[in-house]
């Protein structure tokens, strides 16, 4: 994780650097949208390289579950940057509106562009890797991010030879102003992703609802109740009550609910499981609404055990 980090700086400060050259000599708003992306791209890679530094400190005494909340903790930053470099660029391309100005050393632009997009698809491929091995959150939202950096490449290629085969300059504004809204509407879903794990939101329905299908699946388990989820950097939490017979000894129902706990951790290796053993058949509460889920666990357990 931490090499994927450093990978990333070094590929946008490289980037920053050409690309700051072809603007100065093309004048292309694209360009500039292509620089004020990647500078984005420096001050993400930089907030990441910390996060995950931090984010991947094991637990002491004082952080019990980890220091993963520092993940989203730094996405709720970026996702600020993004959204104000967006504006600020949105701006700069519109102030251009009515403005005629000539796009030079189209050449140099292309050239830069394609250079960026080689350094782009080799960082994916090796942050693809390192999710593939990790499943770290951090790591795979700059995946995403520098993918979407890949098809903003590609359009400035097609602005400038539009620009320069065309001889209609306005196109560059255009894909400028369509780069801004591009980076707006990433910010937004990088805070809500933030927002949602720091605020201990539940795990996806779908997965949720694999979560109870395994465990009521598991040998000598009769009902589950109270199943909750969160998550906090690459770690996910899951606690849950599972109803098994009262009359095995205490050694039988420990190992129960270990299979119970291996079955989850199947399904998500990131996963800390713990189990709480009920009696099967005792009368209390479930207050919790399982009808969001499209899971009766009542109904799921009337099934397995025909009561």
């Amino acid at each position: 994780m931490r090499f994927a980090t450093y990978a990333s700086v070094l590929v946008a400060f490289f980037l920053i650097l050409a690309k700051v050259v072809a603007f100065v000599l093309t004048g292309s708003m694209a360009m500039l949208a292509t620089v004020v992306d990647s500078c984005l791209d420096l001050l993400a890679s930089l907030v990441n390289m910390l996060s995950v530094r931090q984010a991947t400190l094991p637990a002491d005494r004082n952080h019990r579950f980890g220091h993963g909340k520092f993940e989203p903790l730094a996405g709720i930053g970026q996702s600020t940057f993004v959204f104000g470099s967006g504006l600020f660029l949105m701006v700069a391309s519109l102030g251009k509106l009515g403005k005629g100005y000539e796009i030079d050393y189209i050449g140099v632009g292309v050239g830069v562009m394609l250079f960026s997009i080689v350094m782009t698809g080799f960082l994916i491929l090796v942050q693809a890797y390192v999710v593939k091995k990790t499943k770290s959150v951090a790591i795979a939202a700059d995946k995403a991010h520098y993918t979407g950096d890949l098809m903003i490449n590609f359009s400035v290629i097609v602005s400038l030879l539009v620009a320069k085969y065309f001889n209609f300059y306005y196109v560059d504004i255009i894909f400028a102003l369509l780069i801004a809204v591009y980076l707006m509407h990433t910010s937004v879903a990088i805070f809500k992703d933030s927002l949602m794990m720091l605020t201990d939101a539940e795990l996806p329905d779908e997965d949720r609802a694999k979560i109870v299908d395994v465990i009521l699946k598991t040998k000598g388990v009769k009902g589950v109740h109270d199943v909750r989820t969160r998550s906090s950097g690459d770690k996910l939490f899951v606690q849950c009550h599972v109803e098994i017979d009262a009359s095995p000894s205490l050694a039988k129902a420990h190992k129960i609910g270990d299979n119970a706990e291996d079955a989850v951790m199947k399904l998500f290796p990131n996963a800390e499981v713990l189990v709480h053993h009920d009696p099967y058949g005792l009368k209390e509460e479930h207050p919790e609404l399982w009808y969001d889920l499209g899971v009766d666990i009542d109904k799921e357990n009337k099934e397995k055990t025909g009561k």
